[in-house]
């Protein structure tokens, strides 16, 4: 039978010596007589410069989501369901979602723009009655509406790429430099 031991341990780290678990950064200390080092303090945004938002790869998901199916029914309060209305408004929401994803999930924005096109679509879509009919009207306008799929997937892709590729550049400069 296994005994568990029940007192605390007997050493206790020096008095003054940080705890091991930090990381090395938290772990030094600064020279004796000198003030620790301030911590850099994040910039203050400057009015006039449009924000600079980092969604994750399920936030953008969720953002792009959200408001296409918002906009979907926008469109069909405003404009009786206009499928061109809801296309042109798709493109936008595309390149802001490709724009605001961090770079670590960016790939993530050209899979979850198709996606939120169809969920932004069944509001939008040809309803003849029932879930059958709003399911057939659902296909018909991701057929007929194909264009604008492929158009809004097209910006994703395309700010996507020229963002990793700057992205990888930044990185072996500074692999280069440091």
């Amino acid at each position: 039978m296994e005994q568990h031991r029940t007192r605390p341990p007997q050493h206790a780290p020096r008095r003054g010596t940080p705890p091991a678990h930090l990381p090395p950064q938290a772990r030094r200390r600064p020279p004796a007589g000198r003030p620790p080092a301030p911590r850099p303090q994040r910039p203050v945004r400057q009015p006039g410069r449009m924000p600079n938002p980092r969604l994750t790869g399920l936030g953008g998901g969720l953002f792009c989501l959200a408001v296409m199916f918002l906009l979907g029914l926008l469109d069909q309060l405003l404009f009786g369901a206009s499928p061109t209305v809801y296309g042109v408004l798709f493109l936008p929401v595309c390149a802001l979602t490709a724009l605001w994803v961090r770079g670590s999930d960016l790939l993530t924005a050209p899979v979850v723009v198709p996606i939120a096109f169809a969920a932004g679509l069944l509001p939008v879509a040809d309803d003849s009655g029932g879930i059958l009919g709003r399911l057939m009207g659902l296909v018909t306008g991701l057929a007929t509406q194909a264009g604008w799929l492929y158009g809004g997937t097209l910006i994703a892709g395309v700010i996507v790429i020229v963002r990793r590729v700057r992205l990888v550049n930044r990185r072996r400069r500074a692999a280069r430099v440091g």
